[in-house]
Protein backbone atom coordinates (compact mmCIF):
# COMPACT_ATOMS: atom_id res chain seq x y z
CA UNK A 1 0.00 0.00 0.00
CA UNK A 2 1.43 3.36 -1.21
CA UNK A 3 0.83 6.90 0.79
CA UNK A 4 0.40 10.31 -0.43
CA UNK A 5 2.42 12.70 1.42
CA UNK A 6 0.76 16.05 1.77
CA UNK A 7 2.33 19.34 3.50
CA UNK A 8 0.26 22.69 3.85
CA UNK A 9 -2.36 20.28 3.38
CA UNK A 10 -4.93 22.09 5.94
CA UNK A 11 -5.52 25.12 3.88
CA UNK A 12 -5.47 26.54 0.02
CA UNK A 13 -3.83 24.67 -2.27
CA UNK A 14 -2.79 21.55 -0.08
CA UNK A 15 -6.44 21.43 1.34
CA UNK A 16 -7.53 20.99 -2.59
CA UNK A 17 -5.27 18.45 -3.43
CA UNK A 18 -6.05 16.52 -0.11
CA UNK A 19 -9.92 16.44 -1.49
CA UNK A 20 -9.00 15.43 -4.72
CA UNK A 21 -6.97 12.29 -3.49
CA UNK A 22 -9.85 11.58 -1.49
CA UNK A 23 -12.23 11.80 -4.11
CA UNK A 24 -9.86 8.90 -6.14
CA UNK A 25 -9.45 6.84 -2.77
CA UNK A 26 -5.86 7.33 -2.37
CA UNK A 27 -4.55 6.57 1.06
CA UNK A 28 -2.71 10.11 2.60
CA UNK A 29 -0.18 11.18 5.44
CA UNK A 30 -1.49 15.21 6.13
CA UNK A 31 1.22 17.65 7.21
CA UNK A 32 0.33 21.08 8.91
CA UNK A 33 0.47 22.89 12.08
CA UNK A 34 -2.77 22.25 12.95
CA UNK A 35 -4.17 19.33 14.00
CA UNK A 36 -7.58 20.43 14.53
CA UNK A 37 -8.37 21.02 10.93
CA UNK A 38 -6.72 18.45 9.77
CA UNK A 39 -8.58 16.20 11.99
CA UNK A 40 -11.64 17.90 11.09
CA UNK A 41 -10.81 17.51 7.42
CA UNK A 42 -9.70 13.99 7.68
CA UNK A 43 -13.29 13.10 9.94
CA UNK A 44 -14.97 14.90 6.46
CA UNK A 45 -13.73 12.92 3.42
CA UNK A 46 -12.94 9.36 5.29
CA UNK A 47 -15.58 9.31 7.53
CA UNK A 48 -16.10 5.20 7.50
CA UNK A 49 -11.71 4.90 7.28
CA UNK A 50 -11.52 4.83 3.66
CA UNK A 51 -9.34 6.29 2.05
CA UNK A 52 -6.97 5.73 5.01
CA UNK A 53 -5.73 9.59 6.05
CA UNK A 54 -3.24 9.80 8.75
CA UNK A 55 -2.69 12.77 10.27
CA UNK A 56 0.82 14.18 10.86
CA UNK A 57 0.61 17.56 12.88
CA UNK A 58 4.19 19.79 12.57
CA UNK A 59 5.42 22.92 12.56
CA UNK A 60 7.26 22.79 9.43
CA UNK A 61 9.67 26.02 10.44
CA UNK A 62 10.97 23.84 13.12
CA UNK A 63 14.37 22.37 11.46
CA UNK A 64 13.61 18.57 12.80
CA UNK A 65 10.29 18.41 11.70
CA UNK A 66 11.11 16.48 8.17
CA UNK A 67 12.96 14.22 10.36
CA UNK A 68 9.98 13.62 12.95
CA UNK A 69 7.48 13.29 9.39
CA UNK A 70 9.85 10.75 8.50
CA UNK A 71 10.22 9.01 11.38
CA UNK A 72 6.34 9.59 12.15
CA UNK A 73 5.66 7.17 8.57
CA UNK A 74 8.05 4.92 9.58
CA UNK A 75 6.97 3.67 12.85
CA UNK A 76 3.80 3.20 11.18
CA UNK A 77 5.37 1.79 8.35
CA UNK A 78 3.49 4.00 6.00
CA UNK A 79 5.29 3.64 2.56
CA UNK A 80 5.31 6.85 0.75
CA UNK A 81 5.37 7.08 -2.68
CA UNK A 82 3.95 10.48 -3.74
CA UNK A 83 5.00 13.63 -1.88
CA UNK A 84 3.34 16.73 -2.59
CA UNK A 85 5.01 20.12 -1.24
CA UNK A 86 2.66 22.73 -0.97
CA UNK A 87 3.22 24.21 2.32
CA UNK A 88 4.82 27.54 1.93
CA UNK A 89 4.24 31.80 2.73
CA UNK A 90 5.93 34.70 2.15
CA UNK A 91 5.77 38.34 3.31
CA UNK A 92 5.48 42.24 1.24
CA UNK A 93 7.97 44.58 2.21
CA UNK A 94 11.43 45.94 2.08
CA UNK A 95 14.08 43.69 2.74
CA UNK A 96 16.23 46.31 5.03
CA UNK A 97 13.18 46.13 7.36
CA UNK A 98 12.32 42.27 7.41
CA UNK A 99 11.87 40.65 11.05
CA UNK A 100 14.76 38.51 10.44
CA UNK A 101 12.36 35.74 12.56
CA UNK A 102 10.12 36.12 9.82
CA UNK A 103 12.98 35.61 6.96
CA UNK A 104 14.55 32.86 9.10
CA UNK A 105 11.20 30.88 9.13
CA UNK A 106 10.57 31.88 5.10
CA UNK A 107 13.73 29.79 4.29
CA UNK A 108 13.29 26.85 6.53
CA UNK A 109 9.57 25.95 5.82
CA UNK A 110 9.57 27.30 1.62
CA UNK A 111 13.34 25.49 1.34
CA UNK A 112 14.98 23.44 3.87
CA UNK A 113 11.85 22.00 4.88
CA UNK A 114 10.48 20.64 1.32
CA UNK A 115 14.06 19.31 0.81
CA UNK A 116 14.89 17.73 3.57
CA UNK A 117 11.41 15.44 3.69
CA UNK A 118 12.52 14.68 -0.39
CA UNK A 119 16.07 13.85 0.96
CA UNK A 120 14.54 11.48 3.33
CA UNK A 121 11.97 9.54 1.69
CA UNK A 122 13.64 9.39 -1.53
CA UNK A 123 15.53 6.42 -1.10
CA UNK A 124 12.52 4.46 -0.59
CA UNK A 125 10.83 5.73 -3.77
CA UNK A 126 14.67 4.93 -5.48
CA UNK A 127 14.81 1.22 -3.84
CA UNK A 128 11.17 0.47 -5.49
CA UNK A 129 11.91 2.23 -8.64
CA UNK A 130 9.15 4.33 -8.38
CA UNK A 131 7.49 7.61 -7.20
CA UNK A 132 6.68 10.59 -7.63
CA UNK A 133 7.23 14.38 -6.36
CA UNK A 134 5.47 17.40 -6.87
CA UNK A 135 6.76 20.55 -5.57
CA UNK A 136 4.34 24.23 -5.81
CA UNK A 137 6.55 27.01 -6.59
CA UNK A 138 5.62 30.50 -8.41
CA UNK A 139 6.08 32.08 -11.74
CA UNK A 140 7.06 34.77 -9.13
CA UNK A 141 10.17 32.36 -8.95
CA UNK A 142 11.58 33.13 -12.30
CA UNK A 143 12.29 36.58 -11.53
CA UNK A 144 12.93 38.78 -9.11
CA UNK A 145 10.62 40.82 -7.29
CA UNK A 146 10.75 43.98 -5.21
CA UNK A 147 9.43 44.07 -2.32
CA UNK A 148 8.77 39.95 -2.27
CA UNK A 149 12.18 39.19 -2.72
CA UNK A 150 12.83 36.46 -0.39
CA UNK A 151 9.56 34.71 -1.66
CA UNK A 152 10.62 35.06 -5.22
CA UNK A 153 14.50 33.94 -3.94
CA UNK A 154 12.88 30.57 -2.20
CA UNK A 155 10.33 30.12 -5.10
CA UNK A 156 13.68 30.12 -7.47
CA UNK A 157 14.89 27.51 -5.37
CA UNK A 158 11.86 25.07 -5.41
CA UNK A 159 12.29 25.58 -9.64
CA UNK A 160 16.03 24.92 -9.56
CA UNK A 161 16.59 21.91 -6.86
CA UNK A 162 12.81 20.53 -9.08
CA UNK A 163 15.22 20.73 -12.49
CA UNK A 164 17.86 19.00 -10.58
CA UNK A 165 15.79 15.83 -9.39
CA UNK A 166 13.74 15.70 -12.24
CA UNK A 167 17.30 14.95 -14.56
CA UNK A 168 18.63 12.96 -11.79
CA UNK A 169 15.49 10.72 -11.22
CA UNK A 170 14.39 10.55 -14.43
CA UNK A 171 15.80 6.73 -15.20
CA UNK A 172 15.23 5.67 -11.47
CA UNK A 173 11.28 5.29 -12.07
CA UNK A 174 10.76 8.31 -10.22
CA UNK A 175 8.33 11.60 -11.30
CA UNK A 176 9.56 14.89 -10.48
CA UNK A 177 7.33 18.18 -11.48
CA UNK A 178 7.47 21.68 -10.23
CA UNK A 179 4.31 23.79 -10.84
CA UNK A 180 3.92 27.45 -11.54
CA UNK A 181 0.97 29.09 -10.66
CA UNK A 182 0.14 32.71 -10.66
CA UNK A 183 -2.24 34.31 -8.41
CA UNK A 184 -4.63 32.00 -6.43
CA UNK A 185 -7.54 32.49 -3.90
CA UNK A 186 -5.83 31.29 -1.11
CA UNK A 187 -5.30 32.47 2.39
CA UNK A 188 -1.53 33.19 1.21
CA UNK A 189 -2.34 36.71 -0.01
CA UNK A 190 -3.67 37.58 3.71
CA UNK A 191 -0.43 36.38 5.38
CA UNK A 192 1.74 38.21 2.71
CA UNK A 193 -0.19 41.30 2.89
CA UNK A 194 -1.14 40.72 -0.99
CA UNK A 195 -3.99 42.65 -2.32
CA UNK A 196 -5.39 40.06 -5.20
CA UNK A 197 -8.19 42.62 -5.62
CA UNK A 198 -5.33 45.07 -7.03
CA UNK A 199 -3.83 42.75 -9.71
CA UNK A 200 -4.29 43.74 -13.36
CA UNK A 201 -3.96 39.56 -13.49
CA UNK A 202 -6.74 37.25 -12.66
CA UNK A 203 -6.97 34.94 -9.52
CA UNK A 204 -7.07 31.42 -10.42
CA UNK A 205 -8.94 28.66 -7.74
CA UNK A 206 -7.01 25.85 -6.20
CA UNK A 207 -8.73 23.37 -8.03
CA UNK A 208 -7.01 24.88 -11.64
CA UNK A 209 -3.67 24.39 -10.17
CA UNK A 210 -4.23 20.68 -8.50
CA UNK A 211 -6.26 19.53 -11.69
CA UNK A 212 -3.30 20.65 -14.02
CA UNK A 213 -0.24 19.22 -11.64
CA UNK A 214 -2.14 15.49 -11.64
CA UNK A 215 -2.21 15.91 -15.48
CA UNK A 216 1.86 16.71 -15.15
CA UNK A 217 2.65 14.31 -13.03
CA UNK A 218 1.03 11.71 -15.23
CA UNK A 219 2.99 12.94 -18.04
CA UNK A 220 6.48 13.71 -16.02
CA UNK A 221 6.03 17.41 -17.66
CA UNK A 222 8.82 19.46 -15.62
CA UNK A 223 7.18 22.46 -15.44
CA UNK A 224 3.68 23.03 -14.98
CA UNK A 225 1.63 26.12 -15.55
CA UNK A 226 -2.12 25.82 -14.11
CA UNK A 227 -3.07 28.54 -16.94
CA UNK A 228 -1.69 29.83 -20.25
CA UNK A 229 -1.55 32.74 -19.16
CA UNK A 230 1.18 31.70 -16.25
CA UNK A 231 2.77 30.10 -18.97
CA UNK A 232 2.96 32.93 -21.74
CA UNK A 233 4.21 35.40 -18.67
CA UNK A 234 7.20 33.51 -18.48
CA UNK A 235 7.52 32.65 -21.45
CA UNK A 236 7.91 36.75 -22.88
CA UNK A 237 10.19 36.99 -20.43
CA UNK A 238 13.01 35.45 -22.84
CA UNK A 239 12.44 38.59 -25.50
CA UNK A 240 12.96 41.49 -23.46
CA UNK A 241 15.42 43.37 -21.32
CA UNK A 242 16.01 41.30 -17.59
CA UNK A 243 15.23 45.38 -16.24
CA UNK A 244 12.10 45.34 -18.05
CA UNK A 245 10.94 41.90 -16.69
CA UNK A 246 11.91 43.19 -12.84
CA UNK A 247 9.97 46.36 -13.63
CA UNK A 248 6.65 44.25 -14.97
CA UNK A 249 6.88 41.89 -12.15
CA UNK A 250 6.69 44.69 -9.33
CA UNK A 251 4.45 46.24 -11.19
CA UNK A 252 2.07 43.16 -11.21
CA UNK A 253 2.64 42.41 -7.99
CA UNK A 254 -1.00 43.25 -5.87
CA UNK A 255 0.88 45.24 -3.19
CA UNK A 256 -0.04 48.82 -1.77
CA UNK A 257 2.44 51.00 -1.43
CA UNK A 258 2.27 50.60 2.33
CA UNK A 259 3.20 47.29 2.19
CA UNK A 260 6.72 48.09 1.94
CA UNK A 261 7.13 49.53 4.63
CA UNK A 262 5.97 47.01 7.63
CA UNK A 263 5.58 43.55 7.38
Amino acid sequence: MSYTLITGASSGIGREFVREFARRKSDMVLVARSDDKLRELGAELSPSGTPDIHICAEDLGDPESPRRIYEYCRERELRVGLIINCAGFGFAGEYGSMPLKELQEMIQVNMAAMAGIIRLFLPGMIAEKRGGIVNISSVGGFQGIACLGLYAATKSFIITLSESLHEELKDKGIKVIVVCPGYIETGFHARACQHPEHSLLPVSSPSVVVRASIKGLLKNKLFVFPTFLDFLLVFLQRFFPRAAVLKTAAFLAPLKSSDCQVF
